[in-house]
Formats: structure tokens, sequence, C-alpha cells
């Protein structure tokens, strides 16, 4: 039966004994930041509860969050906001934030696992698709980034509580599409998103 620290295990058996794991939160969402996480664990660390940050309840990622920053060896937080996101697109910001994110440890890395993403690093990388289900540091790097963005949209539903962030956390649900039409784009939406961009766009016609 596969573990969770099988990607790891094999890592640590050809001799690469710092293991950095990568992973974002916020691809998906029409507003808010990005937020990409990246996190070295000790290699004789296991907890049988850290898996895909979409698979945990929301208080049980707060709690694993504690746990995995009382662990860590070394972690690094990378937050990208709508604008970097706009300029830079999902995908690009996620990889810069991963690079970024390994460069910016104190620990010098021996090797990288990251959640499908291929990276420009001058260490090795493996690219691991559906890695946050199958790699015990990439679940915490999902982790992390998730409970952190989390936390930031729950502060924007305070400054807006009309839109219901701190349900739908910016995803495009029929209830966050429903407040835009009605309440109009914040400066927290993400331009380059739809329906967003449409809203923006007939907003442009019709001032001309």
């Amino acid at each position: 039966m596969a573990s969770m620290r099988d990607y790891e295990n094999a890592c640590i058996q050809k001799g690469q004994l710092i293991i950095a794991g990568c992973d974002e939160a916020g691809r998906g969402p029409i507003a808010g930041p990005l937020v990409v996480a990246t996190c070295v664990l000790p290699n004789d660390f296991n907890d049988d509860r850290i898996n895909d940050s979409k698979k945990l309840t929301e208080k049980k990622r707060e709690l694993l969050y504690d746990v995995i920053i009382e662990h860590a060896l070394d972690y690094k937080i990378m937050i990208y906001d709508e604008k970097a996101v706009d300029e830079l697109n999902v995908y690009q910001a996620s990889k810069l934030g991963m690079e970024e994110g390994v460069r910016g440890l104190k620990l010098k890395v021996d090797v990288v696992l990251s959640d499908a993403m291929p990276l420009n690093l001058d260490i090795p990388v493996e690219s691991i698709i559906k890695g946050d289900a199958k790699s015990i540091t990439i679940a915490a790097a999902s982790i992390l980034a998730k409970v952190t963005r989390d936390r930031i949209m729950c502060d924007y539903d305070k400054l807006y509580p009309e839109y219901g962030f701190k349900n739908h956390k910016g995803y495009p649900t029929k209830k966050h599409k429903e407040a835009v039409f009605e309440y109009g784009v914040l400066p927290i939406h993400r331009r380059t998103f739809e329906p967003i961009k449409s809203i923006l766009h007939k907003q442009i016609s019709l001032d001309i």
C-alpha cells in the first residue's frame, strides 16, 4: 500500500536528505491572492492526518497548520495579490512562487517535490501529478498555503460582508457571481478572470 512518505523515502535512499515540498492555493478563484508554500519536514516526521488540503475540513486544516509550523525545519509562504496574478497569469505566478520559495529557505535543499509543476532550479525537482495526495511534504505545503489564503479571505469577508468571502473564499460560486452582478467588481477581483473580465468590458463599452 502506498504511503505518504514513499517519495521522501526514495529521495533519502538516494542521499537527498533535505527535501522541500511545494504547493499553492488559489488558482481557481476570481478574487483574492494566490498563496504558494514551500516546506521542509524532518525525515523521521510522519502524521497520518496530513493529506491533500482539499480533502480536509477547515477545522482539521487549522489544527494541522499549527502541527506543521511546530515541526517544520524550514518553510516559506509567498503571497501574490490579484494584480500580480493578472499580470503574470496564475500558472506563472504559481511557478515563480515555488521557485522563489525554495530560494528563500534558510536551509540548502537537496531535492524539491512539487505538485505537478516543473521548476527552473539548480537542484533536482520531481514534479508529481496529484502530489498533494501522494507526498507528505507537498501535502504539508498545501495545508500551509490553503490556511494562509483562507485567513486572508476571511479578513476580506469583514471588509466586504455582502460578498460572502468567508464561505466561498473567492471561488466563482453562484452566490459570489450574484453578489458581483448586484454590488459590482471589487479591487480584489481578478480582472483577467471570467465573469469579471466581461463585466468590466461591458462597463467600459457603456462608458464610451
